[in-house]
């Protein structure tokens, strides 16, 4: 595992690349949203079971749907009605990820913000399908107060914070004692509450499920337990090489 044997880099090359791509994506979805719908072909729908889509979906053979590319796809798009959507994911990517980059190298750091943004998506996944269930079965039985609870099922996902929640997990664990400045906290707090505050943030909002949060929270619970699990083993192993 690198130790900052090398002098750091302010802008290291995984880090680069992967701000440049998500913002080239950003652009075109922008650009070329009206020609080709990029946003609805890169976001990240979830997996229902066909009865749903038939009761729920006008179309349902041409609404849109889960194909497995959208794991990789919905990590780089970002809303294009929402500017601060992909400025905050960024700017954390760049504070935190650069750091990360540094003391694991660029292979190293590659992997795990992959592995952190599949990580988020299974546990998304998983999460919509549960209440996909829930939502065919009130739609069943004419339940319309839970047919508006869950709802949100059939809502798709899209941006780079399942990953960027690994990214906070993994800098928490490793430098817990941090002094962080982080909106809409109005103290400074170190590393390893400031990451606690936030996953207890996404519980809170996960298990609510309210109407018209349109927040994934249990995709960054997803990234930040895969990040938290990896650094775990790496940490206990202190093996130099995991790709």
């Amino acid at each position: 595992m690198n130790d900052f044997k090398q002098r750091p880099q302010n802008f290291p090359p995984v880090v680069k690349n992967l701000v440049i791509i998500n913002v080239l994506v950003w652009i075109a979805q922008i650009s070329l949203e009206k020609q080709f719908h990029l946003t609805r072909l890169f976001s990240l729908y979830p997996i229902v079971p066909e009865r749903l889509r038939e009761l729920i979906l006008k179309e349902a053979s041409h609404a849109p749907k889960f194909e497995p590319y959208q794991i990789a796809t919905h990590m780089f798009s970002h809303s294009p009605d929402m500017f601060i959507h992909i400025v905050f994911n960024m700017l954390a990517l760049w504070m935190f990820g650069r750091i990360l980059e540094n003391f694991w190298g660029p292979k190293r750091f590659l992997l795990f913000y992959f592995a952190c943004g599949i990580g988020a998506a299974l546990c998304h996944l998983g999460i919509q399908y549960f209440r996909s269930e829930q939502l065919l079965e009130a739609v069943l039985s004419n339940n319309m107060v839970a047919v508006q609870k869950y709802q949100g099922a059939l809502a798709p996902a899209l941006g780079a914070s399942g990953a960027i929640m690994g990214i906070f997990a993994a800098f928490a664990y490793l430098f817990p004692n941090t002094t962080l400045f982080i909106m809409p906290i109005p103290f400074p707090i170190k590393a390893k509450w400031a990451v606690l505050v936030m996953a207890a943030f996404d519980l809170f909002g996960g298990i609510a499920n309210m109407s018209g949060d349109n927040v994934a929270h249990f995709a960054h619970l997803g990234g930040a337990i895969t990040g938290f699990i990896i650094v775990l083993i790496w940490n206990r192993t202190n093996r130099r090489r995991f790709y």
